[in-house]
């Protein structure tokens, strides 16, 4: 019996005891013994103690294998995104550590608490993880290859090169699997390939076409024995070979145009004077023959298009004169109403030919009453069919070789004969630079380019006008007249007024390969910037009344080439 109550009173002792320091126990925050996180001891810390002792033992993130496609990369989880959760782990250990009841708590005090073990909570930013996946496949997207249709210089054919589909790495797709399970160590990324818009199968039919298209052209004008020709590879140049088939250069079909019809065009004559033996005569209108524009152009693009057809008929139209010969004044009562002139000394022969060919062009020509004088329609396109030569001309910030160099020096004296004159200014363009050939009458010039920059003046004398030239290439000197009825009305002409005055660039020196080492030539000539203008009196019936032409001429740089040394 004593043994038996001595039993008892021990238990109810301990027990008293642990009541006693129930109170304690309840309200400490410590985890309670024998628990454990991911393997480290957290029993008897308080939760910043067992997060600290967590962190310390975390280590390393684990390495994850991606795989995407052909290519494979192992990297640390946390660069995608993967995270060791602290709180939660400890959070699951202290929910254990209050569920224990009070004589779990009691073989605890006595060191003989059950051993409870709780796996780190990991997680996965699936944005980060999207990111990171998204940086290590990045070389794996692709965007498809389309194939083309290259036009060979050596075979002179069009060839097609080869396509190539597009891949794309879906990493949403794996980034959510991996935020799903974080204890993944294997991320296998899916690539889809997608066929490129066009493929070399879908172009070789065009290339093939594209290759038919290159034969001989033959246009003619209708009603007409007059044709042009265009060789294959001036017709290649005249459509693409693309994806959706075969597409024409709409500006060079138009160029080309514009210059086939420009050969072919036989425009009518109007009625004009012209000397014999020393005196003006009348010499009568003529029909002429013309392109169809809308209707040619319509049938030129049809005819590339189609590889059957070789020779294409341009619709054509009767040109009707609009001046005839009973509307000419008698040529006893023609006046010189104006005069201008110009000189080319040091002009090279090509200039000269040019200078000769486009004065004997425009002489002879006879302007309407009230109608415009077009000094490109009454020239005639600038080509060789039509007897011009390379020259001089200005072109891309330059002073370079071109067809038609020295025409300017034509409509430039032309310019200054019909503003002595009086006649209004419809267009006018100046040089980009002070061009030596027109001074010293600076300011009273005018450029032209075929196409599109023109020299128009408006006849406003209410009588025809007919423009002379006289041309001394001898003496180099050229002389535009006006001729017709004189007009009642004065004209003074001013000097030019310059505003102001910017100097000339540096020099340039540009090397040649083409030319012997150490050798030196100049080929552009420094001119000074100028703004300035022009003015002329006009007095008449109407009044008295000024008018002024602007110019800006661009200060110009001299430039070299040399032959380089070694």
């Amino acid at each position: 019996m004593k043994r038996v109550w001595a039993v008892g009173l021990s238990a109810a002792a301990l027990l008293g005891g642990a009541l006693a320091v129930g109170v304690t126990v309840q309200g400490d925050d410590r985890l309670a013994p024998g628990l454990r996180v991911a393997g480290v001891d957290v029993g008897g810390l308080t939760r910043e103690a067992a997060a600290l002792a967590l962190k310390e033992r975390e280590g390393a993130a684990p390495r994850v294998t991606v795989r995407a496609g052909p290519r494979t990369w192992t990297v640390g989880a946390d660069r995608l995104g993967w995270r060791a959760d602290v709180g939660a782990s400890l959070d699951a250990a202290a929910r254990a550590s209050a569920e224990r009841n009070v004589l779990e708590r009691l073989q605890g005090l006595i060191g003989q608490a059950r051993v409870q073990e709780f796996p780190l909570v990991t997680g996965v930013d699936a944005a980060k993880a999207r990111s990171g996946l998204a940086t290590l496949t990045r070389e794996v997207n692709t965007q498809p290859r389309n194939a083309r249709a290259i036009f060979d210089k050596t075979t002179l054919r069009y060839a097609v090169t080869p396509d190539a589909p597009g891949r794309r790495a879906a990493v949403e797709v794996a980034a959510n699997a991996y935020a799903a399970n974080p204890a993944l160590t294997t991320l296998t990324v899916s690539v889809t390939e997608w066929k490129a818009g066009v493929t070399a199968e879908s172009l070789r039919g065009h290339a093939l076409l594209g290759n038919r298209l290159m034969r001989p052209l033959t246009v003619r004008l209708e009603g007409t024995d007059l044709t042009g020709e265009l060789k294959p590879l001036q017709v290649a140049n005249l459509y693409w070979v693309r994806g959706e088939g075969i597409v024409l250069d709409e500006g060079m079909v138009k160029a080309v145009f514009k210059r086939l019809t420009g050969e072919m065009d036989r425009p009518a004559q109007n009625a004009r004077y012209a000397l014999r033996g020393g005196e003006f005569v009348k010499v009568g209108e003529q029909a002429g023959r013309v392109t169809d524009r809308q209707a040619a152009l319509a049938a030129f693009r049809e005819a590339i298009l189609n590889p059957a057809v070789t020779t294409v008929v341009f619709p054509g139209e009767v040109s009707v004169p609009t001046l005839t010969a009973a509307e000419l004044p008698d040529p006893a009562g023609l006046e010189l109403i104006a005069r201008g002139r110009s000189t080319y000394f040091h002009s090279s022969p090509q200039r000269r030919v040019n200078v000769a060919n486009a004065a004997a062009r425009i002489s002879g020509m006879v302007v309407p009453a009230g109608e415009d004088f077009s000094f490109l329609g009454a020239l005639g396109p600038i080509t060789p069919g039509n007897g011009f030569v390379g020259g001089l001309i200005i072109s891309g910030g330059r002073t370079v070789d071109g067809l038609g160099g020295g025409v300017c020096q034509v409509s430039t004296t032309t310019f200054r004969a019909l503003y002595s004159a009086g006649l209004p200014v419809v267009e006018r363009n100046s040089h980009s630079y002070r061009v030596g050939y027109y001074e010293p009458q600076v300011g009273f010039e005018a450029a032209v380019y075929d196409p599109g920059v023109d020299l128009r003046m408006r006849n406003d004398t209410r009588a025809p006008i007919l423009i002379k030239t006289v041309n001394d290439n001898a003496r180099s000197t050229l002389e535009v007249q006006v001729w017709g009825v004189k007009p009642e009305r004065t004209v003074t002409v001013h000097p030019a007024v310059i505003l102001s005055r910017t100097p000339h660039p540096p020099a340039q020196y540009v090397a040649n390969p083409e030319m012997r080492p150490g050798a030196l030539r100049q080929v552009d000539w420094a001119q000074d910037g100028y703004k300035l203008y022009i003015t002329r009196t006009i007095k008449d019936s109407r009044g008295v009344r000024t008018d002024k032409v602007s110019t800006e001429y661009k200060p110009w740089r001299a430039v070299y080439e040399f032959g380089p040394r070694g």
